[in-house]
């Protein structure tokens, strides 16, 4: 949730005609990922879960694409980018592995 939080704060000094643009879209895209992780672990099972995770995985690409942007429009400096994109990569990493060991526990209980 550090990676939301900080864009809350990093976004604000977004230009105001964004705010139900990219400074919307981005702070969508950062709050899903751990949103959709509490919900699938929240569910009836593995695979329910799996899929939530896989959901916070394409978010954590989203969330990749627009920070990009975001530095390339100039609304976020260089070292704003560095900051979040180092945090979501660390989030994409755990993910990543999360991911690897749900997805083995799913194939483990259907044999």
């Amino acid at each position: 949730m550090a990676a939301a939080k900080a864009v809350y704060e990093v976004t604000a000094d977004f230009p105001k005609r964004e705010i139900y643009g990219l400074t919307s879209q981005i702070r969508r895209s950062a709050v899903s990922i751990p949103s959709n992780i509490a919900e699938g672990f929240g569910r009836s099972g593995a695979p329910e879960y799996l899929r939530f995770l896989l959901i916070a995985r394409g978010s954590v690409f989203e969330f990749e694409t627009q920070l990009q942007l975001a530095c390339d429009v100039g609304f976020l400096s260089p070292e704003d980018h560095a900051h979040l994109s180092e945090l979501v990569n660390e989030v994409g990493r755990m993910l990543e592995s999360l991911i690897r060991r749900v997805r083995a526990s799913v194939r483990a209980s259907s044999l």
